[in-house]
């Protein structure tokens, strides 16, 4: 927890840089990949199928898919947002020590 008192780790800043660089908006894109190759596919068979029911299931299931990767696509920005929240609280006694602020400024400090 030390690195979280002081953002002065070097060791650290290049793990943060490619995570918030590197991992996280290759998965996001990777996602959106993944569910258009599955969506043209999923409807591809139905349609090729000839069938109503098939037809019908596919649209369930291309909905489901698309809540789930809008879900696994939004995750990193809702966790932004609430780190950000409760950083920027001024509730002195809950965090006495500003470590909370301070690895906040870190994630920040990672992208640029």
């Amino acid at each position: 927890m030390l690195f979280l008192a002081t953002c002065s780790n070097t060791t650290l800043m290049p793990i943060l840089r490619l995570l918030r660089k590197g991992v996280i908006p290759i998965i996001q894109v990777g996602i959106i990949a993944v569910l258009v190759v599955l969506l043209i596919i999923d409807f591809g068979k139905a349609v090729m199928a000839g069938k109503e029911d098939e037809i019908k299931a596919a649209q369930k299931l291309a909905i489901k898919r698309v809540i789930y990767a809008l879900v696994v696509f939004l995750v990193p920005w809702i966790v932004n947002v609430a780190i950000g929240l409760l950083a920027n609280t001024t509730g002195a006694n809950d965090d006495p020590s500003g470590s909370a602020s301070n690895a906040y400024q870190c994630w920040v400090d990672a992208s640029k």
